[in-house]
């Protein structure tokens, strides 16, 4: 494979995020946003809850589903993404749907020069940090956007959890390495998509690893206080192969079940 540099990484992703937008519209279960229910868990409900009247900032929103649950949860929404199909996807929700929210067309790295204002709340979740080429910059711009006072608050999958793949006896064996590497990997497999298992996407992907450390210490070195971290054994979609799914809509492992984390919250404040 030829090497490429970290932007032509990420203009490559752009490619497969703007792929699949249209295809999460159709298995992002906007139906149950259709009948009034929000998106949002509830471990994030009881963590980052309320949000009743505060203004929140929603990094790498994708299609919006999480984005316009926080607007129906109470919050005064703004949501960016780097991918302008997911975008566009995401105002034709807004408009179907009939809730209030901004929608940006941006990377992280460029929204200080589109917007102008701070939030009592930043938020992202669940798939985000694998497509940042700049972690440090990242937690820059978080704490940019917050106001003093103001929250930070992430749901992602633990890094822990990249580091495995499951065998024909599904168990779960290291596969790749855990602290962050030069250049990102690249996947060409023709795996189906994780939301929708059928379809296979054309454009291929560049991911980057980040561990705990370097999630943590980027805050802290941009002046946010940690407030918590929780780590859980479950994880959004089936990861893994010998995952099973419980009543809450959870993926876990019946093998590892409470012994590895698959998914990390974390709380942050702005000094």
């Amino acid at each position: 494979m030829k090497e490429i540099n970290n932007q032509q990484a990420e203009s490559q992703n752009v490619k497969y995020w703007d792929e699949i937008a249209p295809i999460h519209y159709e298995s992002y279960d906007i139906e149950s946003l259709r009948q009034g229910k929000s998106h949002i868990d509830e471990i994030q409900q009881r963590e980052l809850y309320p949000i009743q009247d505060k203004t929140l900032l929603h990094l790498q929103c994708h299609i919006g589903t999480d984005t316009l649950s926080l607007a129906r949860d109470g919050a005064t929404v703004t949501g960016i993404d780097f991918s302008e199909k997911s975008i566009e996807v995401a105002n034709q929700l807004k408009k179907e749907l009939n809730i209030p929210a901004t929608f940006i067309h941006s990377n992280v790295y460029d929204l200080k020069d589109q917007l102008n204002e701070q939030f009592d709340i930043v938020y992202t979740s669940q798939g985000v940090l694998s497509w940042l080429k700049d972690l440090q910059q990242w937690a820059a711009t978080i704490a940019h956007f917050l106001k003093e006072g103001g929250t930070f608050y992430i749901m992602e999958i633990h890094p822990t959890y990249y580091i495995f793949e499951t065998n024909a006896q599904q168990e779960m064996q290291i596969q790749y390495p855990y602290f962050h590497q030069k250049h990102p990997t690249f996947w060409d497999d023709d795996i189906g998509d994780y939301s929708a298992r059928d379809y296979v996407p054309q454009n291929k992907t560049y991911e980057w690893t980040w561990s705990m450390s370097d999630i943590i210490n980027a805050l802290i070195q941009n002046g946010l206080k940690i407030e918590f971290i929780n780590e859980y054994d479950k994880l959004f979609y089936k990861g893994l192969e010998g995952m099973v799914q419980d009543k809450k809509g959870w993926w876990f492992h019946p093998k590892y079940q409470g012994m590895i984390p698959f998914t990390f919250t974390l709380k942050a404040t702005k000094n």
